[in-house]
């Protein structure tokens, strides 16, 4: 039996025998496609069942928690990560510096722009807890070998003694996820088969079964492992006369390699590298040429899309709030015509000549269907484009805060509504899976979720108050092509947010 899934069963174990995978009362959107109940991710965290140190080192012998100064320093595998990230708060610090001379940035109060107190990661108070499970199969487009991933979410929170003993939890703006292959293939189960796709979602959708969160038994444990995300908040800075009110987030993402047994920097999915882009004319024009071929352009509308490494940065400065219109918080910005300054990587009829290309060829887009499209899928691809939309400051899942005995408005909720609109298409592609059938793994745009399913119709993740919706093009006085099914719900209507010509929101109407 595996580690991860001798982990899980001891698990079972300890909260008391048979278990329901997921509460009674979690939201039905996560049904079958995530844990988020945080009294079992409570019970997860106090029997010390699933945490980082136990699920990358189980043999070592603490009934506790790792705090962060323990975590780092003894657990060999995590010795690259404090680096990276200092070296990017380095140089965070130092373009802020240059861009914003006149204000100051630090740790504390007392500055223009409070930094994130790094101190908390090498900290006795602070350690990660399990912030939720997720299910992310509908990835498995990326590896079909692997079944796609499952992903562990962390959150760090500081513990600090009151005069009686006890201990504050306070939540902290960072998240860690171990992601896991949901399968090694070849390793096999009791009987010697190879463990399937299809009986790893069964496993899930039946909603009860422990060993639905990874479907291998044996070692090699170190073949699930598949890499480390952290998502952290470097600073937030009030309005002043420079800027707007405005947080960044800093994404990073560290690849497990076997051989060292260490995880090591790697390049971001899709996180287009856009100012070495723009700085290289040969790369603009590989690139270009790479993208708006039909066949990539195809996988472009459908999201799954997979840009070589080459193009891609390894770290991604998140600016919020980004807002809807093009500007330079956003990733992709200055690559279209008609944004920035310089020459563009793509011009409007680079695009409508690839989409026309693409129609010719008899290549179905869905999504993709104008200049305006194409520009919003060059952002939503990004990591950092897709934190920007319709998330919870820079985050997607930030988990409910069950360290609290009260938690706030905003800690009640354990996802965006970018994270909730995407889990009936999850949950389609589980069902899939199960069935034996080969999954439909494309998406629509990040700001809404694709119309497949009734489930969502009149929310506000589709059609309903606060939902994004299509404005008539100024030129034309028709909906663009690419946002044609963005509506509203009868008695609302879409109103213009900010300075959006294409893009606005649903709200009541009125006289």
């Amino acid at each position: 039996m595996g580690r991860f899934l001798r982990i899980l069963v001891a698990a079972a174990a300890l909260l008391g025998g048979v278990v329901p995978l997921f509460a009674a009362d979690s939201t039905a959107l996560t049904r079958g496609t995530a844990i988020t109940d945080p009294a079992l991710l409570r019970k997860f965290d106090q029997t010390n069942a699933l945490t980082i140190s136990r699920l990358l080192s189980p043999e070592r012998n603490s009934d506790v928690p790792l705090t962060t100064e323990l975590m780092f320093a003894s657990l060999p595998q995590l010795k690259a990560i404090l680096p990276a990230i200092d070296a990017e708060f380095e140089r965070y610090a130092a373009w802020y510096k240059a861009t914003y001379p006149g204000e100051t940035i630090g740790v504390g109060e007392g500055f223009d722009a409070q930094l994130f107190d790094r101190a908390n990661l090498k900290s006795r108070e602070a350690r990660f807890v399990l912030a939720g499970i997720v299910n992310r199969m509908d990835r498995a487009y990326v590896s079909q070998e692997s079944c796609g991933e499952i992903r562990l979410i962390f959150r760090l929170a500081r513990f600090d003694g009151g005069p009686d003993g006890s201990k504050t939890a306070t939540r902290l703006p960072m998240t860690f996820n171990l992601v896991m292959k949901a399968r090694d293939a070849r390793q096999a189960d009791a009987n010697g088969k190879p463990v399937s796709c299809a009986e790893i979602a069964r496993r899930w959708l039946d909603n009860g079964d422990w060993q639905g969160l990874i479907g291998s038994r044996f070692p090699p444990d170190d073949a699930m492992l598949d890499q480390i995300e952290t998502n952290i908040q470097v600073s937030v800075a009030p309005k002043s006369a420079l800027h707007d009110f405005r947080s960044d987030y800093l994404l990073k993402v560290f690849k497990y390699d076997a051989a060292t047994r260490t995880f090591g920097e790697s390049t971001l999915e899709n996180q287009i590298d856009r100012d070495r882009i723009l700085a290289d004319d040969a790369l603009r024009r590989d690139f270009k040429a790479w993208l708006l071929a039909p066949e990539n352009l195809r996988e472009f509308d459908r999201g799954t899309v997979l840009i070589p490494e080459r193009f891609l940065a390894k770290a991604a400065m998140v600016p919020t709030p980004a807002g809807l219109d093009a500007s330079a918080l956003q990733p992709e910005f200055g690559l279209m015509q008609g944004e920035g300054k310089g020459d563009p990587v793509f011009t409007d009829n680079d695009v409508v000549g690839a989409l026309k290309q693409a129609a010719a060829r008899g290549l179905d887009l869905q999504n993709v269907r104008s200049v305006a499209g194409f520009q919003r899928r060059l952002n939503d691809i990004t990591c950092a484009g897709c934190h920007q939309t319709r998330g919870i400051g820079g985050f997607h899942f930030p988990g409910v805060d069950w360290l609290a005995d009260k938690p706030s408005n905003s800690t009640i909720v354990p996802a965006s509504p970018h994270f909730f609109g995407d889990q009936l298409r999850r949950r389609d592609i589980l069902t899939a899976f199960a069935a034996g059938k080969s999954p439909d793994f494309s998406r629509g745009f990040a700001d809404r979720p694709q119309t497949r399913r009734s489930e969502l119709a009149g929310s506000e993740y589709q059609d309903g108050w606060g939902a994004h919706c299509s404005l008539q093009d100024p030129g034309s006085g028709t909906p663009d092509k690419s946002f044609t099914s963005w509506s509203c719900a009868n008695g609302l209507t879409c109103q213009a947010a900010a300075a959006s010509r294409r893009i606005g929101m649903c709200f009541i109407k009125t006289r």
